[in-house]
């Protein structure tokens, strides 16, 4: 049985995808920091989106291939030359409303480019284990006071969340017809949302563009103010990743099947409105907002809430951060950065803090390897 995390990662094997990316970027520093041997490919980040340079990670990864999703046959020959233990595809168009300006491009590398992924390891050959990544916007949402649970249908107004939920079908497709339960390659799929963190430079994202108007001196323009969602510091479903991808080495018992789809998401408590995020953040950081709304914008979800109980009993997960801890490991990231702190040495700092606060709650994880 598995103690913690760097008891799975030390020495492993790890392919990421999407590692130039605000999450993957951080998921490949705490990967690093556990003792991992960390291959990445992505294409190129936007020159605006610059944490994986602030962190220096493409000189600490055993390999850092830019490429695109669709290239089937060099997905493959990485994979099968690297032999990875651990497979963890987070590569994605990510962003809602890009996506209403290039729909079919959303569709080729969140649909396809996750049947390339997923192919490229059934054609290596390989034993490993794999965790692909969607999304809370794969649900057919209905705009439910209650929150989805993994069992509920999956659909998506906008070509985002239908490109992930169209992911979703593709995934469990992959394992019905080639991964079974019992075989050498096994697949779980991980949905979150509203990750927010520092070192989040995107554009249309909310906490980046909270900071870009404050170092200008400008008001926040927020678009959506009563928009609910389940906010969460990156760290959050990143250590769902991580655990669920290590636990999915232990033999599975009787009604604790590993392979298949769980919800990361925050306590009850951080399902808040887009206005109260920015009223929280601007308790640490001086500024103002307005109400940027458009009446005419295209549609995004008023509420979107996960249930985490499945990741609870069969994990032993739960979130670490409150709503208020979140945002303020968020604002410290950003003007430690702005004072001239080396953002990975922050960014380590974080994710030891993080750790140690899981430790306490006794999340298995995080216990040292002595402890039961």
């Amino acid at each position: 049985m598995l103690s913690n995390l760097t008891s799975a990662y030390r020495g492993k094997r790890v392919f990421v995808t999407g590692h130039t990316g605000f999450k993957g970027s951080w998921l490949c520093e705490w990967l690093l920091s556990l003792g991992a041997e960390v291959v990445g490919y992505a294409l190129d980040p936007q020159p605006h989106e610059i944490l994986f340079d602030q962190l220096k990670l493409s000189e600490r990864l055993v390999a850092d291939h830019r490429g695109d999703l669709c290239d089937r046959e060099r997905l493959v020959k990485i994979i099968s030359d690297f032999q990875p233990e651990i497979v963890l595809h987070l590569a994605a168009q990510p962003l809602v409303r890009l996506s209403y300006d290039i729909p079919v491009e959303t569709f080729a590398t969140n649909v396809m480019g996750t049947a390339h992924v997923l192919d490229a390891v059934r054609l290596a050959g390989i034993s490993c284990r794999i965790v692909a990544v969607t999304t809370d916007k794969c649900y057919e949402n209905r705009e439910w006071l209650h929150a989805y649970r993994e069992e509920d249908p999956m659909g998506g107004h906008d070509p985002y969340s239908a490109s992930k939920g169209a992911a979703e079908i593709v995934i469990a497709s992959y394992r019905s017809s080639f991964f079974p339960g019992n075989g050498a390659v096994k697949l779980a799929s991980a949905r979150a949302g509203n990750v927010i963190g520092g070192g989040d430079w995107a554009l249309d994202r909310i906490i980046p563009d909270c900071i870009r108007a404050l170092r200008k001196n400008e008001a926040i323009p927020v678009r959506n103010k009563i928009a609910t969602r389940p906010w969460q510091h990156v760290l959050e479903p990143l250590s769902g990743y991580l655990w669920l991808a290590a636990s999915l080495a232990t033999p599975a018992e009787p009604g604790r099947e590993l392979t298949s789809a769980f919800n990361f998401g925050p306590n009850l408590t951080s399902n808040r409105t887009v206005s109260e995020l920015v009223e929280e953040l601007l308790r640490h950081v001086d500024g103002g907002w307005i109400d940027a709304s458009d009446p005419n914008a295209r549609h995004e979800a008023s509420k979107l809430n996960l249930a985490t109980d499945k990741a609870f009993h069969l994990l032993q997960w739960q979130p670490v951060w409150n709503f208020e801890q979140t945002i303020a490991q968020t604002a410290d990231w950003y003007q430690a950065e702005a004072n001239g702190a080396d953002p990975a040495e922050f960014t380590r700092k974080q994710i030891s803090e993080y750790q140690s606060a899981a430790a306490k709650k006794a999340l298995v994880w995080a216990l040292p390897a002595n402890n039961p």
